[in-house]
């Protein structure tokens, strides 16, 4: 890391949805430990106090705000704690989400609805959030993560979990073109990396399929965590639009 990077983050007042494990977790780590003032938000509110404190013991600059992002008002609460605490917003890191995974057969409806709800509303409902703010200072960077299941269809467990994320995909791609030139888009599409989606399914048959594919192929959170820094430290003319990480023995 060279100077010139370091202060492309330096300074800058970042939120991070689903910061209370894995990838967010290790993201606000990582952007704090180059200069950035990191927002976390998280509905585990004991999580994200620790991690604060972390921060804050090595120097860096941190709160937290309570926030489940499948209800609009606290995204709008969490923008509002942003700039009430920092005075702006440069980055949103939209990594909040959920994985039940099953056959659509199986008919868990209500994990589809959740599924949406998280990983489709909350992205959009980040990006109404900190959208206004960052257009009226006139530069921001909104970092969604989708997922290679965003790219290929993780059939025959994965189909509504893969619909959301290229659903993430898509809703990147358009608000890169309508925010105009003053906002930063990027989609980031991890395979199998460690953290606690991969506890999220109720199916037996599936859960055990799952654990079993992570345990061989997962790579830890910091790998994603290093890619949204790349991202973020770049020069403000430049836009890396779409990174896609997965493991080296990952073959989809």
């Amino acid at each position: 890391m060279n100077a010139s990077t370091q202060l492309n983050i330096s300074g800058k007042v970042a939120i991070v949805t689903g910061a209370s494990s894995g990838l967010g977790e290790s993201t606000a780590l990582h952007l704090a430990a180059r200069g950035a003032k990191v927002v976390l938000a998280a509905r585990r509110v004991d999580r994200l106090q620790k991690l604060v404190d972390d921060i804050r013991a090595t120097g860096g600059q941190a709160i937290a705000v309570a926030t489940d992002v499948s209800k609009r008002e606290d995204l709008e609460k969490l923008a509002a704690a942003t700039v009430e605490a920092f005075g702006r917003i440069d980055v949103l890191v939209n990594n909040a989400g959920v994985m039940p995974l099953s056959p659509i057969a199986k008919l868990k409806v209500d994990e589809w609805d959740r599924t949406i709800d998280v990983n489709i509303k909350g992205v959009l409902y980040g990006i109404a959030a900190v959208l206004p703010r960052m257009q009226a200072q006139g530069s921001g960077h909104i970092i969604n993560i989708s997922s290679i299941a965003g790219i290929k269809v993780f059939t025959p467990i994965g189909t509504v979990y893969s619909a959301t994320k290229f659903a993430v995909r898509a809703i990147s791609e358009g608000l890169r073109i309508e925010s105009g030139p003053s906002i930063r888009v990027t989609t980031v599409s991890p395979g199998a990396v460690e953290s606690e989606l991969k506890h999220g399914t109720t199916d037996p048959d599936s859960a055990a399929g799952v654990k079993a594919f992570y345990e061989a192929n997962q790579i830890p959170a910091d790998a994603v965590a290093r890619a949204v820094v790349y991202a973020v430290e770049q020069p403000a003319d430049v836009d890396i639009n779409e990174i896609v990480i997965r493991p080296v023995s990952q073959e989809f």
